[in-house]
């Protein structure tokens, strides 16, 4: 699994289904540089059981991520017509309808695998044949990028594991709060806690305290 943290953010232009409702093209990234963080989020599958859990939550936090001027941007291998089917369907009956983040259609699995999140390969047999080992679909990786078009951190859920969004929202105030004071955030920092100089007097200043 890559490392991207660091890196800049693979580049991509895609189909993506925005609003819950409309169908884009070349729909990226890019337009938020300088402009805002983004988390940018894969799931496996629409129309499945952990995913709408997770979509909801992104989209019942969407007022903090916009607090904090963070773009929510989820990602999968189905197609923009798969999402923007999902999106019509209620939450009783297992789909996302409410969700309005923009929901990139991942069709040809490139963008899953410059992210390094693909389960599943392609190779090539004996017979010279192209052959799929694994379900190529995404893991449940997360990647929050900064306004540099830099990733700052990552976490990869296997398909299974739902994530956390408060824990989201804590690395992003992490973030903006090490970009606005040039502090470290120590173990299990939230934004009411103080920061931490990175010097050793600092680490000596901050564990005599706590």
């Amino acid at each position: 699994m890559a490392v991207l943290v660091g890196k800049k953010a693979p580049q991509f232009t895609a189909q993506a289904v925005i609003k819950g409702n409309q169908i884009v093209e070349n729909f990226s990234l890019d337009q938020f540089l300088g402009k805002q963080h983004v988390v940018f989020f894969f799931y496996p599958k629409d129309f499945t059981f952990v995913c709408p859990t997770e979509l909801h939550a992104f989209q019942e936090k969407l007022g903090e991520f916009e607090k904090r001027n963070v773009a929510v941007v989820a990602c999968s291998t189905d197609t923009e017509q798969s999402h923007w089917g999902w999106l019509q369907m209620s939450k009783e009956e297992g789909g996302i309808k409410g969700v309005t983040y923009p929901i990139v259609a991942d069709t040809n699995k490139t963008i899953s695998k410059n992210y390094d999140v693909l389960a599943g390969d392609f190779y090539y047999d004996d017979n010279d044949e192209l052959q799929a080992e694994g379900e190529l679909i995404a893991y449940r990786g997360l990647f929050l990028i900064d306004k540099e078009g830099i990733v700052r951190y990552q976490v990869v859920n296997d398909l299974p594991l739902g994530r956390s969004v408060d824990e989201t929202l804590r690395m992003v105030d992490a973030l903006q709060f090490t970009e606005e004071h040039g502090e470290a955030c120590p173990a299990n920092w939230n934004k009411e806690k103080e920061g931490l100089k990175a010097t050793h007097e600092g680490v000596a200043d901050y564990l005599a305290k706590h």
